[in-house]
């Protein structure tokens, strides 16, 4: 009697916000710093990476003294990982084109002032659903990748992997401090003034190095500050004498708290505000908004 070969198993049937937890956890290498991204709770995202492992039958990541590291298979399905979210992405745009071809949500951060760019497309496609919706700053890349908008304002630096960016302005930056601080009132000042100030912290790298100048250019490490993720704590810090902080121009925050001021900074590059859309993106609306946006925002006036 021949025996009948097996049947190969079923292909997993993944669950695309497992996947995209697992990436945010390999990208921080960190479960702790993971939560406070996704806004999850510690516990919550292990039983979430613990379902993902059973459904791909393999471990991904490892918990070390040091945080998490990825295992050999976490390793392999990581860029495959970011792939099936690229993919995602790109069919739920592509069909909300087909099905909505005069719909676009454009993400705004807090400072950064888009109606003007709003208000002109909405005047030369009357007839298209124009949105806005607020981000928090950490969510600038996630909210386009999972399809949430459409296009994003906001200043660099993230990770622009799989984006098409505009640059569309310059601010310089500016340090904030109490108003009775000893620098408060002074025309400029320089980094070495601030040489030991300690700053607020995010769970952001590549944002931290920026904002914070950390190290500073002669390899001194910024004094570390508190960790903080909304920015209305980091306001309540400073003002309370804890820290200080680097933050852009426009930001006016003088003009809300009478308890903080600002003070210029010499010699430190500014910051870039930019226009992000997803790189394979061809909506008309998207081109025309990213259009309206170079010729109407030129700056934080």
């Amino acid at each position: 009697m021949t025996e009948t070969p097996e049947a190969p198993a079923p292909p997993a049937d993944l669950d695309l916000r497992l996947v995209r937890y697992f990436t945010v956890v390999a990208e921080h290498r960190h479960f702790g710093r993971a939560a406070e991204v996704l806004r999850v709770g510690q516990p919550s995202l292990s039983r979430q990476i613990r379902r993902l492992e059973q459904q791909l039958g393999a471990r991904l990541l490892d918990r070390t003294p040091q945080g998490t590291r990825l295992t050999e298979a976490g390793e392999v399905f990581l860029p495959h990982a970011k792939a099936l979210l690229r993919s995602a992405a790109q069919s739920v745009a592509q069909t909300r084109a087909a099905a909505e071809p005069s719909r676009i949500v454009i993400g705004c951060l807090v400072n950064i002032i888009v109606t003007p760019a709003v208000r002109d497309l909405r005047r030369h496609h009357p007839d298209a659903d124009v949105r806005t919706m607020h981000l928090l700053w950490d969510e600038r890349r996630e909210a386009l990748i999972d399809g949430r908008v459409d296009a994003v304002v906001a200043r660099l630096p993230f990770s622009i992997e799989g984006l098409h960016v505009t640059v569309l302005y310059d601010e310089p930056r500016v340090l904030l401090i109490p108003v009775e601080h000893r620098l408060a009132g002074k025309e400029s000042i320089t980094l070495d003034d601030i040489a030991d100030e300690p700053m607020p912290q995010s769970f952001d790298q590549e944002w931290d190095a920026f904002w914070r100048i950390d190290p500073r250019p002669d390899g001194r490490r910024v004094p570390a500050g508190p960790t903080l993720r909304v920015t209305e704590d980091k306001f309540e810090i400073i003002a309370s004498g804890e820290a200080v902080a680097i933050i852009p121009a426009s930001a006016r925050v003088g003009a809300l708290r009478p308890d903080l001021t600002t003070v210029p900074i010499e010699g430190i590059d500014p910051c870039h505000v930019v226009l992000a859309t997803r790189a394979d993106d061809r909506s008309r609306l998207v081109a025309a908004f990213r259009k309206s946006a170079q010729a109407l925002m030129t700056g934080p006036h």
